[in-house]
């Protein structure tokens, strides 16, 4: 989920979130703002006419759009459908996404390949920076590591969460782990380098 920068040849506009009755944007919780999980069957891309056009994007914090996007305001990428993996939630300087390894994402060995691994941990990576990102700007990696530890079971959930520790004017870094939802072990860790952009 990289280059947050939508092309301006395609919709330049999109309607702003709404928000709850107290006040809150949709997407947390009424009462005490905290994140909401996401519509079980959530709501992904399937051209170019669904993305939220450069106006809309600039109009938001980053923070806005990732909200947007868990409530389902603003669709997925594709490459969820395609890889197996949902946005399940979001917070200042956090993001969690949650997917299932199958057969489909295995290498010639059986196992799970490395890219997927690395998919799901560039998303989270890059939207925990993208929720520090400010109003009228946007964010692409510029570089990112990922760490394998041990091979992931076909079919069981997991989760990797990921953390912005630094965001300044031009650059900013995140860490994130993936972890299994049933079993709790750590199966891969990762980090990333973004830069901050403004048009």
């Amino acid at each position: 989920m990289q280059g947050h920068r939508a092309d301006s040849t395609r919709r330049s506009s999109a309607p702003l979130p709404p928000v709850t009755a107290g006040g809150k944007p949709a997407g947390l919780h009424a009462t005490t703002g905290s994140p909401m999980t996401p519509d079980p069957a959530p709501r992904i891309a399937r051209g170019p006419a669904d993305l939220a056009g450069q106006d809309a994007l600039l109009a938001m914090s980053g923070l806005e759009f990732m909200r947007a996007m868990l409530a389902g305001h603003i669709p997925l990428p594709a490459m969820c459908g395609t890889l197996g993996y949902r946005l399940h939630a979001v917070d200042e300087g956090e993001a969690t996404f949650r997917g299932t390894p199958e057969f489909a994402y295995t290498n010639p060995m059986g196992t799970v390949h490395g890219g997927w691994y690395g998919t799901l941990l560039d998303s989270a990576l890059g939207c925990a920076v993208m929720t520090r990102v400010p109003q009228g700007a946007f964010y692409t990696t510029l570089e990112f590591k990922v760490n394998l530890l041990r091979a992931l079971p076909l079919g069981a959930e997991v989760e990797v969460r990921a953390t912005c520790r630094h965001a300044g004017r031009s650059t900013a870094v995140a860490e994130g782990a993936i972890t299994g939802v049933a079993d709790g072990r750590l199966y891969a860790t990762g980090s990333t380098t973004c830069i901050i952009l403004r048009p």
